[in-house]
């Protein structure tokens, strides 16, 4: 039988987020509005009922009823701008500023997604530190498609033989590559499985890897990615006892920390991964297994038709297919992996390109889930959420600074000033409590005031083409950032 395991409170957690809220509640004090208290008031009994309403209800077995759209996405879609509407009203007899409420607006959508991730994301790192190890590991084929990746396929191959995991196969896929890639893989045949095929794309590889895979769990890894010494067993236990489980996602973080881009890049991944994946977790809901480092149970990625080969982010789709089929994802941060971020706008303009129109292919492909009680929490928050972290949000992004610099232009800049202070004052306590929990390098959290300004803009503008691309149905193609092998 596995032992069961204490975890012990985090105090420094518990300040972080009392913290967040403080400076919540405070903003909305500065505001001079009734109805925004009143919103935030209403996130937070949101967030309870989503709460207690998971409870005991991570199954594949999900329920018929008629079709409509969940209430939860007309509550944070719909309600955020209603209620913001109406709290205009009531500021402009305080402001007589129309600029002003439109950056009301823009903080209603934060508050609210603030007030429910943050408890959920504490609650979760818990519930990871409390899973007990599995009483068996069981057999498990690690595949590493590969395209021109001669500058860091050895490393990849050297550490996954160094993890720490008995019962594994190794399986390099080379997708045509033109340059070294297979030689350089060919030298470590007497380890790991080494095919080759003609180019036919990342999704083709992995579909061909999974072919000759005889493991139980299929672990996918990037071939420019550093896996840690007990990933393997940590993505295993990820599944738990639960054979609902179907899937783990792993905890990406970028290792090429070497300017201010890369540096805020790797604040990203810890704050969405600490933050809003771990609150899908509690859901059973995670909706991207990454790449970098994932793990399906073989029988259920054969079972949804594996991996498609007509998008630009394969594992979000086949991550999608997956919890349509009634099952369950988690997360794990303890199975860490190191990857290689681009250093240069153009590069990280390529990379973000393919991520964010491959994202919105995913959700026109699958935008029936919205509708469809059927999904369970994909269809009651996770989907939801995505469509308004990936459409809504950008855009109510750039009105907010569009306004923001027509209140500094009309003499109001201390407003400005005022509110923008705080959203940053926000972000340092976030980034603190994702780092916190991650146990990653503090001085992350310098780089906390790009993700209000600077970064956050440029990620929002790639959102917003890839959206006007995906709308005017403009040709794209598979981009990728150049390796640097560091």
């Amino acid at each position: 039988m596995s032992e069961v395991k204490t975890a012990k409170l985090d105090h420094i957690q518990i300040i972080l987020v009392c913290g967040i809220f403080s400076v919540l509640f405070y903003t909305v004090y500065l505001m001079s509005t009734n109805l925004t208290m009143i919103s935030l008031v209403f996130a937070a009994f949101i967030m309870f009922y989503q709460l207690f309403s998971a409870r005991g209800k991570l199954s594949s077995k999900f329920k018929y009823a008629k079709k409509l759209p969940s209430p939860f996405a007309i509550i944070m879609i719909i309600l955020p701008v209603v209620l913001a509407s109406v709290a205009s009203y009531e500021s402009y007899s305080i402001w007589q500023s129309p600029n002003r409420i439109i950056i009301l607006w823009g903080m209603t959508i934060t508050f609210w997604s603030t007030m429910m991730f943050v408890p959920l994301a504490v609650y979760s790192k818990y519930k990871e530190d409390i899973m007990p190890d599995p009483a068996v590991y069981p057999s498990i084929s690690v595949l590493v498609p590969a395209y021109n990746e001669e500058k860091v396929i050895a490393r990849t191959i050297e550490g996954l033989l160094e993890s720490d995991y008995l019962n594994k196969e190794i399986i390099v896929i080379d997708d045509g590559s033109k340059d070294k890639t297979l030689e350089v893989a060919n030298k470590y045949k007497n380890k790991v499985k080494v095919l080759h095929k003609e180019n036919g794309g990342k999704a083709s590889a992995m579909n061909y890897g999974l072919a000759y895979a005889k493991g139980e769990i299929i672990i996918i890894v990037d071939a420019d990615t550093i896996i840690g010494r007990q990933a393997l067993k940590q993505m295993v236990k990820g599944f738990g006892n639960n054979k609902d489980v179907a899937a783990v996602a792993g905890n990406v973080k970028v290792r090429n920390r070497m300017n201010w881009l890369t540096w805020t890049q790797a604040l990203e991944y810890v704050a969405g991964i600490e933050i809003i994946r771990r609150a899908f977790d509690y859901f059973g809901s995670i909706t991207i297994v990454p790449g970098a480092l994932g793990a399906f149970r073989k029988s259920v990625l054969e079972g949804v038709g594996s991996y498609h080969k007509d998008t630009l982010v394969e594992d979000f789709d086949a991550t999608i297919k997956v919890l349509k089929s009634g099952f369950v994802i988690q997360g794990t941060t303890q199975a860490t992996a190191y990857t290689e971020a681009p250093q240069t706008l153009h590069d990280f303009y390529k990379q973000r390109k393919r991520w964010y129109r491959g994202n919105v292919q995913v959700l026109s492909r699958h935008f029936e889930t919205i509708v469809n009680p059927r999904y369970a929490f994909l269809y009651r928050i996770a989907f939801p959420f995505m469509i308004i972290s990936m459409i809504v949000l950008p855009f109510a992004g750039l009105a907010v600074i569009v306004t923001s610099i027509i209140e500094i232009i009309s003499g109001d800049g201390f407003f400005v000033l005022q509110m923008f202070t705080l959203f940053v004052i926000l972000q340092c306590f976030m980034s603190a409590l994702a780092v916190r929990i991650d146990r990653d390098d503090p001085k992350l959290i310098l780089f906390s005031p790009f993700l209000v300004l600077g970064y956050k803009q440029l990620v929002d503008i790639l959102l917003i083409k890839a959206a006007l691309e995906a709308l005017f149905k403009t040709k794209t193609k598979w981009t990728s950032a150049k390796r640097i092998g560091v």
